[in-house]
């Protein structure tokens, strides 16, 4: 099972027990780690790992203060997978919380735990009217049908309660798409002796190894990730959902600061200009004006900027989405899709949030046209709609294409060109079209699952070609696994022997726990020459499992290094080419039993035997009582 990562994060009143909650969730003490200095590069503080079962681990943050809650809230872009609301049962729900869920929501967060703490202090009526309290404020809210936990963080009740409820639904939750370019938006940067800068953060999306190649935009400073770290540990790579600190090389600590994030490639646009897609919140606030100064979270980066719009004046509480743009006062990386809060810088108030529906705005006229434009951004380019679809179903042809996209044929022709050659598809003759990233992970999926095929046995060639297959195909379109097999091959990664397959660099060999057994049998029947014993004669008396003797069994022939003489009997391979060489030099193009028999002198018992295994080589060619020789191979 491929192991998943995820962010939860603790919202909720000051006071309410999230610090407490984490504590009993993970065994870290959040607020005792605040205290202490920092060591090596470790996580960041607040920040605590929770393994589930089934493959699933996590990383909590408790952000205990208000304005702290809504930088880390949106820190990793928008990188909650999961919140638990943490309201106390002798408190209920208060004006910070709601402005919490209220952020959550902007950000895209779309599933919530929530914990009713402090049970202890309560009776069981007020904890009734506690609950109906939440569930009136929550209805109408994309929370609205979250679950309910009540606990204890100081006894330990309903702890066990909340795991199974956090796994439950983070097994249904999407994960980030670790198959995608590796991208890091940075939130800490420091210095350590003897290490140089490390900057720390959630990967949102792709994969990052040890001595990777990274750029820092947007100032496109080029670093090498020297050593990573996820929760104290070194690890080869980080993926994404996983909080991270990078030790990097070729940076000094005052070129690199929390905004700036960091990738493996220049597939990433930096910009000033965002047209956007606007929610306000549901409250009463003063009303914005056309071109006012508005602080924007997006990432990890805090930028100014001012908002223009193109449909009104100023902007007041409406339900509507509000399609605008934000013009802001320095560069930024973002994609598509990326959510951000909207705040007033003085007096401090969040506006609103929403997402990106274009990165790269340029400057437009004032009326409907300019709407009826960003609408079409809202909806998508050409290629946004591909891509949706292929990601949605893998491999798609131009007449399904075309159906799923709702595109003219002209529009999805140059969509299509456009993309393979950016590289974000490739076209797989005669069947369509398929993600880059969608072919990376079956690669792979590939390469982990021949890692422990050798290990399990290696002695064998390779795995069957159509089991390889038949393994992935609930997951991906046989002809799309086809087509990954022959590509992995053309990359050298794999290599095809007959029908099996193996990673490009591996040999079978004898394991390393029976090797010295195994190596014994093979000299006891090289020195027997042609006077060889029944072939499970050799193995009386040896520890070796019948598995393993069957796997050695066809090792031994499929390397060529023995043949069968008979059902029962294998020669060395020494004794067969000492055969085949003194009669190929006794003889002239052709020679009967006789000649064969005098010339080996070995006795019919396996002169017939190896006759016959010279027809099946293709050494010689049987005719009536002559066999004659055959070119030489």
């Amino acid at each position: 099972m491929e192991e998943r990562y995820f962010t939860i994060g603790m919202a909720g009143h000051i006071d309410h027990g999230k610090t407490s909650l984490t504590k009993a969730l993970t065994n870290v003490d959040t607020d005792r780690l605040k205290e202490e200095k920092e060591r090596g590069i470790s996580i960041e503080l607040g920040y605590a790992p929770l393994q589930l079962e089934n493959g699933v681990f996590a990383s909590i943050v408790d952000v205990p203060g208000h304005e702290r809650f809504i930088r880390q809230m949106i820190a990793g872009v928008a990188g909650i997978d999961l919140v638990i609301l943490v309201v106390a049962a002798d408190e209920g729900i208060m004006p910070q919380t709601e402005e919490h869920l209220e952020i959550l929501q902007f950000l895209g967060v779309k599933r919530c735990i929530v914990a009713i703490s402090k049970i202890d202090r309560v009776d069981e009526v007020m904890l009734e009217l506690v609950m109906d309290d939440i569930k009136e404020r929550l209805s109408g809210t994309v929370f609205h049908g979250a679950p309910y936990v009540t606990l204890d963080s100081l006894s330990g009740t309903g702890i066990d309660e909340l795991k199974q409820t956090i796994l439950t639904e983070l097994n249904t939750a999407e994960f980030r798409d670790a198959y995608g370019s590796f991208r890091l938006p940075i939130d800490q940067v420091f210095s350590v002796q003897g290490q140089g800068t490390v900057v720390r953060g959630t990967v949102y999306e792709g994969v990052v190894r040890k001595a990777a190649q990274l750029l820092i935009l947007p100032g496109e400073i080029p670093v090498k990730a020297r050593q990573i770290q996820v929760h104290h540990e070194e690890r080869e790579q980080a993926r994404a959902g996983q909080r991270t600190a990078i030790n990097l090389g070729g940076i000094d600590r005052t070129a690199v600061k929390r905004g700036d994030v960091l990738v493996d490639s220049e597939n990433f646009l930096v910009t000033d200009t965002l047209d956007v897609a606007l929610q306000v919140i549901g409250r009463k606030f003063t009303p914005l004006k056309q071109r006012t100064a508005v602080k924007v979270h997006i990432g990890t980066s805090e930028v100014m900027g001012k908002i223009v719009f193109f449909d009104r004046k100023e902007l007041e509480q409406t339900p509507d989405e509000v399609l605008c743009q934000i013009r802001l006062d320095e560069k930024i990386v973002v994609r598509r899709g990326d959510r951000f809060i909207l705040r007033r810088p003085s007096p401090m108030e969040t506006i609103g949030g929403g997402w990106v529906i274009q990165p790269t705005g340029g400057k437009y006229r004032f009326g409907t046209e300019t709407i009826e434009m960003l609408r079409q951004y809202q909806q998508g380019t050409p290629q946004d709609l591909v891509a949706d679809a292929l990601n949605k179903y893998q491999l798609l042809d131009e007449q399904q294409l075309m159906q799923q996209t709702s595109l003219d044929a002209g529009v999805l022709k140059a969509a299509l060109a456009d993309g393979v050659a950016s590289g974000l598809w490739m076209e797989i003759p005669r069947q369509g079209y398929s993600l880059s990233k969608t072919f990376i992970k079956i690669k792979d999926e590939f390469l982990e699952r021949l890692r422990k095929f050798h290990e399990e046995f290696p002695m064998r060639t390779g795995m069957g070609k159509a089991e390889m297959i038949q393994s992935a195909s609930g997951a991906y379109p046989k002809p799309l696994l086809e087509y990954s097999l022959n590509l992995l091959g053309e990359q050298q990664e794999i290599k095809r022997t007959g029908q099996f397959v193996a990673i490009a660099h591996f040999q079978p060999h004898l394991p390393k726990k029976w090797r010295a057994r195994m190596e014994q049998v093979i000299v006891a029947l090289e020195k027997d020459g042609f006077q060889v014993k029944k072939w499970e004669e050799y193995f009386l008396g040896s520890p070796l499992p019948k598995m393993e003797i069957a796997e050695l069994t066809v090792y031994l022939l499929e390397t060529s290094q023995a043949y069968r003489l008979k059902e029962d009997t294998l020669i060395h391979r020494t004794a067969f080419q000492e055969a085949f060489q003194l009669l190929k030099n006794n003889t002239g193009s052709s020679f009967d039993l006789k000649q064969a028999k005098d010339i080996l002198n070995l006795s019919r018992k396996y002169m017939i035997p190896f006759l016959e295994l010279l027809d099946e080589q293709n050494y010689t060619r049987r005719a009536e009582d002559q066999r004659y020789w055959m070119e030489e191979k």
